[in-house]
């Protein structure tokens, strides 16, 4: 019976049972304890949590909101041009201003000893600006090109008569200070003639006329408070609505007169030759939309009267430009400088014509719009 007795107390074992006991216990602890679970094994654990219920139904709706890449609508070709116009126009504003100097030197139309005619690109300022390279900036680096880069040069371009940001045409850079002053003495008497061409949305009637209405800086209220130019009438209907009466003029209101003739009409658009004989702030783009209600394409500021907001461009002309309303705010403005002429005392007067940009001879064929002959654009 006492060989058989259990043995209950590890004092009774042996030292080598007691060795092997130890042994198996470690063992044993190892395999049940989490804690013991090697460190990249917890590491892993926690890279990996589980996905919830609402992290799914999030990650399906973003799914659903988001179109394939095959849906998308096709882009038409005009549509390609707007964007890489803007594109184009980013770019030479943020460049090295010695890219844009190289890009005015190949656009060179005319040069003497006095003044240098350039073709101005679309987009890109001409007075100094900040935030940007404008044209002004570089003239020195392009004197110098037009010098051949001579380290010793004194030669020098100086801005005269520039055109707006969105325009494009010739510009006009004097070589010296004598040729400044007589070059702004003649746009004061109306002796240096400038011919635009602008694209309008609407047919002008009648087809050729004198636009002489006053312009004046007015503030616009709303969700966006901003100023624009208006027209200051000097007449208004009679309470008979049988003939016109005589106003008062606002004193802050200057003289503006505006001639302009039809070249071609299409579409429910027309290619409009305009000749301003004074010089007040968006006197062009004013007159066309807000005395002969037919804003130029592309003119966003003056295409509604009381709010900023894209043109809206009715839906036949939308068709034949292939361009949804949507992306319309890309649209460039269609006022070119066509012809510059300088009068001079001792020789013929310099005749200047600066080509149409891409984008303006596409909408022209679009719209199915012919260009006058030379002798009618004389």
């Amino acid at each position: 019976m006492n060989s058989c007795r259990r043995v209950t107390r590890t004092g009774d074992w042996s030292p080598g049972v007691k060795t092997l006991l130890t042994r198996f216990r470690t063992r044993t602890s190892c395999r049940q304890d989490p804690s013991s679970l090697s460190r990249g094994q917890a590491t892993a654990a926690e890279e990996k949590p589980r996905l919830t219920a609402a992290d799914l139904a999030r990650k399906v709706q973003q799914e659903r909101r988001t179109p394939p890449q095959a849906a998308e609508a096709p882009v038409s070709a005009q549509q390609k041009r707007v964007e890489e116009l803007k594109r184009f126009s980013l770019q030479l504003q943020n460049v090295h201003p010695n890219v844009l100097a190289k890009h005015l030197h190949r656009s060179v139309l005319y040069r003497d000893k006095d003044v240098v005619v350039i073709s101005k690109p679309h987009g890109v300022p001409f007075r100094d600006d900040s935030r940007v390279t404008s044209i002004s900036s570089v003239l020195p680096v392009l004197s110098k090109m037009m010098d051949g880069m001579k380290v010793k040069s004194d030669s020098q371009l100086l801005p005269c008569l520039g055109l707006e940001k969105e325009m494009t045409g010739v510009i006009l850079l004097a070589r010296n200070e004598e040729a400044v002053e007589h070059i702004l003495s003649l746009h004061r008497n109306n002796q240096l003639k400038r011919k635009y061409w602008v694209i309008t949305v609407g047919v002008p009637v009648p087809s050729e006329g004198l636009i002489d209405i006053p312009i004046i800086e007015r503030g616009v209220t709303g969700p966006r408070p901003h100023y624009k130019m208006a027209l200051s009438p000097l007449f208004k209907m009679n309470d008979a609505g049988d003939g016109l009466t005589k106003v008062r003029a606002h004193r802050q209101a200057h003289p503006a007169v505006t001639k302009y003739r039809v070249l071609d009409s299409s579409s429910g658009c027309s290619l409009v030759e305009l000749q301003p004989f004074t010089g007040v702030k968006h006197q062009m783009r004013v007159h066309m939309a807000l005395a002969m209600a037919c804003p130029i394409i592309g003119d966003h500021k003056y295409s509604h009267l009381d709010k900023l907001a894209p043109q809206k461009l009715p839906e036949r002309v939308l068709g034949k430009l292939g361009l949804e309303q949507s992306k319309i705010r890309h649209l460039p403005l269609h006022l070119h400088a066509r012809q510059l002429t300088l009068p001079q005392v001792s020789q013929a007067d310099i005749d200047v014509s600066c080509p149409l940009p891409k984008y303006f001879t596409q909408t022209l064929k679009r719209l199915h719009l012919s260009l006058p002959d030379k002798k009618d654009d004389e």
